[in-house]
């Protein structure tokens, strides 16, 4: 297994050759070199330059932004992650990584890596790379706090239902439970959220952890619920370039995590007042061999 400092002239290697292939910009800073690693053992990172993470910014409790902060658990890890690679929190160059855009933003260089609640399936592991999984999730529903009518996906035939383009929640409802529900795209899940309190939408569904972040805002209580009947296995993974050489890296890094107790103050940090609970039998996970 290479070392932390290994782990970061690999990617800074990795994120000059992806701008090489695809002759855009610089990605990260300007002086990311592969011999960038020192034996300092400053808290700032061991590694020079800056490292590009794309995140979601509009889920509360996961990736989100407020001004020039960013929280949640996607966050955390993903810092943890850079630490263990020779990154220092200050070096770290948040990127909004929006569901249909992930895969294209890690072929063409403009993040070197996403944790973005990625849910790793093989149609994706056609054009991009995982480490992982970190957490596994699974899909709900989130609906009116008076509505009695969904319990399950299956009760939505004929029903108005809202999910974020690129993602892969509304489909399986389409494709596995009710063809006859009626789909709605937003960009973002704050707009579904505010087209179920509007009434334009029976309910919102991805994974339960996402539902449970946006149900516990202060805007939202009282006003929405999640249904709590998991229908589906969401293994979050670290997005990567399909060619790398950081996955075992990345999956070093996860593993440690788990292991000093890192993860699980992780998830009660950013699940705490939100009545959510991971699957035990899921989590925390094993990571999946690099391939």
């Amino acid at each position: 297994m290479r070392t932390r400092h290994a782990g970061a002239a690999v990617l800074a290697a990795l994120t000059a050759l992806t701008l090489a292939a695809c002759g855009g910009g610089e990605v990260g800073g300007e002086d990311t070199a592969t011999d960038g690693a020192t034996d300092s053992g400053d808290t700032g990172g061991g590694a020079e330059g800056s490292i590009k993470i794309g995140i979601k910014f509009d889920q509360p409790g996961l990736g989100y932004q407020d001004g020039s902060t960013y929280t949640g658990f996607d966050v955390d890890v993903a810092t943890y992650v850079a630490g263990e690679l020779g990154y220092g929190e200050d070096q770290i160059e948040w990127v909004e990584a929006p569901s249909a855009q992930r895969e294209t933003m890690l072929q063409t260089g403009q993040v070197d890596m996403i944790f973005a609640t990625y849910s790793i399936t093989d149609t994706r592991k056609e054009t991009v790379a995982f480490a992982g999984p970190y957490f596994v999730a699974g899909q709900d529903l989130l609906v009116a706090e008076d509505n009695t009518d969904i319990t399950g996906p299956e009760s939505l035939e004929g029903k108005n239902l809202c999910s974020v383009t690129g993602s892969t929640s509304a489909q399986r409802i389409k494709d596995e439970y009710a063809a006859g529900a009626q789909l709605l795209e937003r960009p973002g899940y704050a707009e579904c959220v505010t087209a179920l309190t509007a009434g334009q939408v029976d309910a919102v569904t991805t994974d339960d952890i996402i539902l449970a972040g946006l149900a516990a805002q202060p805007a939202n209580k009282g006003k929405v619920k999640v249904v709590g009947a998991p229908f589906s296995t969401e293994r979050y993974g670290v997005g990567l370039p399909q060619d790398n050489d950081v996955c075992e890296d990345v999956n070093a890094a996860i593993e440690k995590m788990i292991e000093d107790g890192s993860w699980e103050e992780f998830v009660t940090k950013n699940t705490e007042g939100t009545g959510y609970t991971p699957n035990a039998s899921e989590n925390p996970p094993t990571v999946d061999p690099c391939a």
